[in-house]
């Protein structure tokens, strides 16, 4: 299972946006599914950034500062652009790798196009890497007193 592709266990029926949305429409959409971030597409579904919670704040707090009307914009105002991603042809421990790594919660699943196809999230890689126990062959030396408990 742990060799098993990411499309296996990946998120398909995403909420994603696209540049032209407004912000304040993303802004409710996200909080009305209890959302953290959504992926934001062209208009052939090839991924182009990210809209996360943090990026919803900005307009917000400033239109606040400069003492304008309520966050106004399109989600390309305020979307990440440099998206870390995974391809389709990782396997789940390359995910469980990654997440590792970095500081990411879940990554954009694309094809060798770029185009969305869906998400994996840690909670993903987790839920299958849980089930994975290791068969040690040989057992190291200095293991030899405190062999691993799996």
């Amino acid at each position: 299972m742990i060799e098993s592709s990411v499309t296996e266990f990946m998120a398909k029926n995403l909420i994603a946006f696209t540049p032209e949305t407004d912000i304040r429409h993303a802004i409710k959409v996200m909080v009305k599914n209890k959302i953290s971030g959504a992926p934001v597409v062209d208009g052939n579904d090839k991924l182009i950034g990210i809209l996360s919670e943090k990026d919803c704040l900005r307009p917000i707090v400033d239109a606040y500062y400069n003492q304008l009307p309520g966050g106004s914009g399109k989600v390309k105002d305020y979307m990440s652009s440099n998206v870390k991603s995974i391809e389709s042809t990782k396997r789940i421990i390359d995910a469980a790798y990654e997440f590792v790594n970095s500081s990411y919660k879940r990554f954009p699943v694309v094809d060798h196009t770029g185009k969305l196809l869906g998400q994996i999230s840690r909670s993903d890689a987790l839920r299958v890497v849980s089930e994975f126990s290791p068969e040690f062959k040989l057992v190291p030396d200095s293991w030899k007193i405190r062999e691993p408990q799996l």
